[in-house]
């Protein structure tokens, strides 16, 4: 198949779920058009002009029945289906009573009534629901990678990236270091080591907080608990367990100030995207957590306490941020509390090969950002958790996770490039 035919396909699966669509949707069909079917604005617009496609409105199935996206949720199919065809019958009983006229929205009661048929049948059928449903909270397109994050701020792709640091972020210096270890605990994806040279960059202080994180699901309904949304349009970015411990749509009271657990790969990039920063590098991270020390185990030296982090099962969950001192960047929790997302993909042999400037596994930095929603292959997890052993706890450590996968030892932090 051709990619003008790919992309005629697509409209026309497009059309079922929603046959109008806003002017901003249509911008959107017209990006799709031309960035992932090689074809001219020009021809992408003729192909919408014969698709049948009404441009310049968006019909909400969901308020036309007079129903709504959550009151949904958690919902077998046989109840969804049931309560749909009775408001359906409830509403079509009423226009056929009404008779001739015409509505106050301008259209007539035999539009009304196709109308209704319309979403009727969409909200019934459950992956037509699910993409409607997303269409309409991300002013997005199913079955389409763009979803993912259609308009954000500018993230940090590159090192040109002239935004001033805020106070919760630390400057880590350039230079090199000794990235891995050789000593008798450590694995051998730890070995060798080797000196690496990395350009200054800016690091949260702390790992992204519940309270942080639910400010970006507030303006980002996508990233939201949908959990039937989760098994259509989300499950290639985020497992069931989505911000499992979350009630409601929000996190657990009197935890605010802990970091945020239960988010995948992919949302920790997404998040990263929409306050315009990125993951660190996994080489970043480890000079970061080394605080400035050189052949150290821990981001504070060579022995480890339940005075300084939080690992081993003692606490039995995550703390507050800033609960245990910072290392010798300003930088807490480097070692405990929560593992955390890396940009890099995971090689088990990458220290035999790598770069020693800037290294950085799966592409560069910007590939990696660009070609978010293609990452399948696992993910480089660094830093110790609240359940993490001593060995586990160690600035050397290395570990993986596939990019869709949610745990409660894992969390994130971000950071931002400082400019040449």
């Amino acid at each position: 198949m051709s990619k003008r035919d790919e992309y005629i396909a697509f409209i026309n699966e497009f059309k079922t779920v929603s046959p109008t669509i806003s002017d901003e949707q249509c911008k959107g069909l017209l990006r799709r058009a031309v960035q992932q079917h090689d074809l001219t604005v020009e021809e992408a617009t003729d192909i919408l002009n014969t698709s049948g496609l009404v441009i310049g409105e968006r019909i909400d199935y969901f308020e036309v029945l007079g129903l709504s996206i959550s009151g949904l949720e958690n919902q077998d199919e046989l109840t969804i289906a049931n309560r749909v065809d009775a408001v359906h019958k409830k509403l079509y009983r009423k226009s056929l009573n009404a008779g001739g006229r015409v509505r106050p929205d301008g259209k007539t009661e035999d539009q009304w009534r196709t109308l209704l048929n319309q979403a009727r049948d969409t909200l019934k059928d459950a992956e037509k629901r699910q993409a409607h449903a997303a269409m309409l909270q991300n002013d997005v397109f199913p079955h389409t990678e763009s979803f993912f994050m259609e308009e954000v701020p500018n993230s940090d792709t590159t090192s040109s990236n002239t935004s001033a640091a805020d106070d919760s972020m630390a400057m880590i210096p350039a230079g090199e270091f000794d990235m891995g270890s050789n000593d008798i605990e450590s694995s051998i994806d730890e070995k060798p080591v080797h000196s690496v040279y990395i350009d200054a960059f800016y690091m949260d202080k702390h790992p992204v907080t519940n309270a942080q994180y639910r400010e970006f699901v507030d303006a980002n309904s996508q990233w939201r608990i949908h959990r039937w949304l989760n098994n259509y349009n989300f499950r290639k970015y985020r497992d069931s367990d989505y911000l499992k411990n979350w009630f409601r749509g929000n996190y657990p009271t009197g935890k605010d100030d802990h970091p945020v657990i239960w988010v995948s790969w992919y949302a920790a990039m997404a998040y990263a995207q929409w306050v315009g920063k990125r993951l660190p590098t996994e080489a970043e991270w480890e000079k970061a957590a080394c605080g400035g020390l050189t052949g150290q185990k821990y981001p504070w030296g060579n022995i480890i306490d339940r005075r300084w982090a939080n690992f081993d099962k003692r606490v039995a969950e995550t703390t507050p941020i800033g609960k245990y001192s910072p290392n010798g960047y300003g930088l807490h929790d480097m070692a405990g509390n929560v593992s955390e997302w890396c940009l890099d993909e995971w090689n088990e042999n990458f220290y035999k090969f790598s770069e020693s400037h800037n290294p950085v596994s799966g592409g560069s930095i910007e590939s990696i950002i660009e070609n978010v929603t293609k990452s399948k292959t696992p993910r480089v997890v660094r830093g110790g958790s609240w359940y993490s052993s001593e060995q586990e706890a160690r600035v050397s450590n290395r570990d993986c996770l596939v990019p869709w996968k949610t745990k409660s030892l894992i969390g994130f932090r971000c950071v931002r490039s400082v400019a040449p």
